[in-house]
């Protein structure tokens, strides 16, 4: 699994995040609807737009849009292969949000039974 530390990509190290630990602050902030909405304009920055996917080529022309421009090429192959549940070599929305609640496991362990809490 990519665990991304984006110190480098500001001047201020001590008030960077790591990837992981953004999830769930959106997942606060924003509440679920919020977050779904959030992640869906993320998969739409990323995708192939002649495919409505996720592609290798995609994920690394707009990668910098999200902030992730200082990732490797193998670990944006990575994040590929983890999140491509079905093997056609491309994310589709599914599977993307699947992947970015997968890259963030303070989401999952601490936020998760509230932000996935559907019964009322």
């Amino acid at each position: 699994m990519i665990s991304r530390d984006n110190s480098s990509m500001g001047s201020d190290k001590g008030s960077s995040l790591q990837f992981q630990d953004f999830l769930p602050v959106m997942a606060r902030k924003l509440g679920v609807e919020g977050l779904i909405q959030e992640l869906c304009k993320g998969f739409h920055l990323l995708m192939e737009p002649s495919t409505g996917k996720i592609t290798f080529q995609s994920l690394k022309r707009n990668a910098s849009r999200l902030g992730l421009g200082e990732l490797r090429d193998d670990e944006l192959l990575e994040m590929m292969r983890e999140g491509d549940l079905d093997s056609d070599g491309a994310l589709d929305q599914t599977e993307f949000c699947i992947l970015m609640v997968r890259l963030s496991p303070e989401l999952m362990e601490e936020e998760g039974h509230r932000v996935f809490d559907f019964e009322k």
